[in-house]
């Protein structure tokens, strides 16, 4: 079953004397985070933050919280995780949560065989690396175009065209 709130960053600090906070954005991209005006501050959704406004700022977001106009107030959410709710972002196609793909069944498109289960996803720079774990034995996979077929969060199924030399028994 999928999460309703995400964790979508941390507040690791302080900016100014009016409130600001620091946030570590847990994106794609800061401006995805920027695109948020309400995080929680639990997995349940149950504390919530208003976002009054929010900026890029080098490798963290810079941002202000609606009632925290003050260094000392601002200094409570320190190290605070912030979760986000996943209907408040909106994914272009062929676009997912790395929490929705985690535990997802990995077939082979020509032969069917299960390869493995999704255990973990690298982020490179040029392209996401899927890693496939049958028992003890960990692949890892290009997420291109050429290799994933088809993506079913929903069912925790996807499909590849494996290149050559990644699995075992490939002719």
């Amino acid at each position: 079953m999928k999460n309703k709130f995400l964790q979508t960053g941390k507040i690791v600090g302080t900016h100014g004397v009016r409130g600001m906070v620091r946030i570590q954005a847990w994106c794609d991209t800061p401006e995805f985070f920027c695109s948020l005006k309400k995080v929680y501050l639990d997995k349940d959704g149950k504390q919530s933050l208003n976002i009054v406004k929010s900026s890029p700022h080098g490798n963290v977001v810079i941002a202000q919280i609606k009632g925290v106009d003050s260094i000392e107030e601002a200094e409570k959410y320190r190290n605070k995780v912030l979760y986000m709710d996943r209907h408040d972002a909106k994914l272009e196609e062929g676009r997912y949560f790395i929490c929705d793909l985690i535990g997802c069944q990995v077939f082979d498109s020509a032969t069917s065989k299960k390869l493995g289960v999704l255990s973990d996803v690298s982020e490179t720079g040029a392209n996401d690396v899927w890693h496939i774990k049958d028992g003890e034995k960990e692949y890892l996979i290009p997420c291109i175009d050429e290799v994933v077929v088809s993506v079913d969060v929903d069912n925790e199924k996807i499909v590849i065209s494996p290149l050559k030399g990644i699995f075992p028994d490939e002719n």
